[in-house]
């Protein structure tokens, strides 16, 4: 019922009421008039009713009246009521509100039937909420690029990775990265790939190595010869590496492994490649170039994102759609996840509310402390006034039946 109809209601019970203890008025001037010329006893007792309802129907009138407004305009104490205790009537209606309602007690019962999972599993797994959601999160996340300022972004992530390299040692770093390797034991695919590279090539340019024997060789020693042992190094050459290339546990590489060993403990623990490695990445980081790496990569990524958020079936929003698909199924049929989820949201909520019932609880006593008085008066009257006209009925009645009972008494046993 809005407050239109709930004004006609009001009025139709205050007119009942009203015209209730006009027709009392009326019985009450004809009773008069007829005991100066009549002598029946009835009239007596009618007249008896009468008064007296007329003055029930007066004094519940003005107990109603006082609660909403000043009866007849006039400043009587203790009337008006509402409008002069909106305060603390708004206090003692949050306090109310918030003992009776928002108690553990109370709230535990609706709380623990809370279930959102498979509701929000049945809503992300409809085609049209899907493109509703990603096309509102597209809009947002574009709104924010188009507002963010380059610049700014760009010596934030400047600056971001100064803080972070700063506090970095490249040594440390190099040397657990071989570390890892030699316990991997991936460098032996380098030893066996170079040993092959380097018999390959010692074969290829056996003519090279004949040269070079032949320009180191006295004049007095046959070419022949000169020959012969330049086959006999190339042979050995390539013999050797390829047994390095072929034998896993040859000593070669035992040998590298260790070097390589020494090389990263070095690395790690000798200042100097501290202070090399320091040297280099200042010159690789320094601080123009710094910002324009910082610059190329922002504006790169935020390019690619604005180009993915606004086309219609881009490659993040297909992924964003299916994953929403595997999410909403999750959410329908992982019995553990629903549990989860709703657990959460009971729990969370459960605090929240008992958290901070004392705001809605200020929240009621400022909303009616803020409300015009005679506004908050007209708000209740037309919620409870109708009732209220029934004191009014009830006390004409009441009235004139005490009074009857009264003028019956007086009449016969006094």
């Amino acid at each position: 019922m809005n407050d239109e109809a709930k004004r006609k209601q009001l009025r139709k019970y205050k007119a009942f009421a009203t015209g209730l203890f006009v027709l009392m008025a009326l019985i009450f001037i004809v009773t008069t008039i007829l005991q100066k010329s009549y002598s029946s006893h009835w009239i007596g007792y009618v007249r008896a009713f009468a008064e007296a309802a007329m003055v029930g129907a007066l004094a519940d009138w003005f107990a109603v009246t006082a609660l909403f407004r000043h009866p007849l305009g006039l400043p009587i104490p203790h009337t008006n009521l509402i409008e002069n205790s909106k305060q603390k009537l708004g206090d003692n209606l949050g306090s109310f509100v918030v003992n009776n309602f928002l108690s553990p007690q109370n709230i535990r019962p609706y709380i623990q039937r809370i279930k959102v999972s498979h509701f929000v599993g049945e809503w992300l797994g409809k085609e049209k909420n899907q493109d509703i959601l990603i096309k509102n999160l597209s809009d947002i996340v574009l709104d924010i690029l188009n507002k963010l300022d380059d610049s700014t972004v760009s010596q934030f992530i400047s600056k971001k990775v100064s803080d972070m390299t700063d506090d970095i040692k490249l040594n440390k770093v190099v040397g657990n990265g071989i570390n890892y390797i030699l316990e991997k034991n991936d460098h032996q695919r380098i030893v066996t790939n170079l040993s092959k590279q380097i018999k390959e090539y010692i074969i290829q340019n056996d003519e090279m190595i004949q040269d070079r024997v032949k320009k180191g060789s006295y004049s007095f020693i046959p070419s022949f010869v000169d020959t012969k042992i330049a086959d006999k190094i190339t042979a050995g050459l390539s013999d050797f590496f390829r047994e390095i290339e072929e034998n896993q546990e040859h000593e070669v590489r035992a040998l590298i492994t260790q070097k390589i060993h020494e090389f990263s403990v070095d690395l790690k623990e000798d200042p100097k490649w501290n202070e090399e490695f320091k040297t280099i990445k200042n010159g690789l980081l320094k601080s123009d170039k710094l910002e324009e790496y910082s610059n190329d990569i922002w504006v790169s990524i935020k390019k690619t994102l604005m180009k993915e958020l606004q086309e219609e079936h881009s490659a993040l929003k297909n992924y964003l759609t299916n994953n929403l698909n595997e999410f909403s199924q999750n959410l329908k049929t992982d019995e553990n996840l629903q549990n989860k989820i709703d657990h959460w949201v009971r729990v969370t909520a459960y605090k929240y509310i008992l958290k901070n019932t004392h705001q809605f609880g200020g929240l009621i006593s400022n909303t009616v402390g803020n409300w015009q008085g005679k506004e908050l008066s007209e708000k209740l009257e037309l919620e409870v006034g109708k009732d209220l006209q029934f004191i009014r009925v009830n006390g004409t009645l009441v009235g004139g039946l005490v009074g009857l009972i009264i003028y019956t008494i007086s009449h016969f046993f006094l």
